[in-house]
């Protein structure tokens, strides 16, 4: 089964995926962009689907941009997900290495569909 780890702060938004996608993939969860890091050194997955506003010293986009820093994650797809949806906020994502961007509220089945197009079943 491939795996997915979710980045969140938000318990709902974790909960919601995983209800959508808890039975294709396995889900790992992080409520945050330093405790996602610890868990994709430690064990990458096949994916990461991470928030872009998130608290603390680092964001989504800074999680995104250390993981195209670090060699061994670098090719690693990743899905932000966001409620800034302006096309700007998109095409920085874009440019920073995201694999794709979906905006808030989302439907989990389109998300389901853009995981699907990166890595499969």
């Amino acid at each position: 089964m491939k795996r997915i780890l979710l980045v969140d702060d938000h318990p709902d938004i974790r909960r919601l995926v995983r209800l959508t996608l808890g039975k294709l993939y396995d889900i790992t969860e992080a409520d945050n962009a330093p405790a996602a890091l610890e868990l994709l050194r430690q064990s990458p997955p096949d994916l990461l689907v991470a928030d872009v506003m998130m608290p603390g010293e680092i964001d989504g986009l800074g999680l995104l941009d250390a993981v195209r820093a670090d060699p061994a994650l670098s090719a690693l797809p990743v899905i932000m997900v966001t409620a800034r949806g302006q096309k700007h906020d998109e095409e920085d994502a874009v440019r920073r290495g995201a694999s794709g961007y979906v905006i808030k509220p989302f439907s989990p089945l389109a998300l389901k569909e853009r995981i699907e197009q990166l890595i499969g079943r």
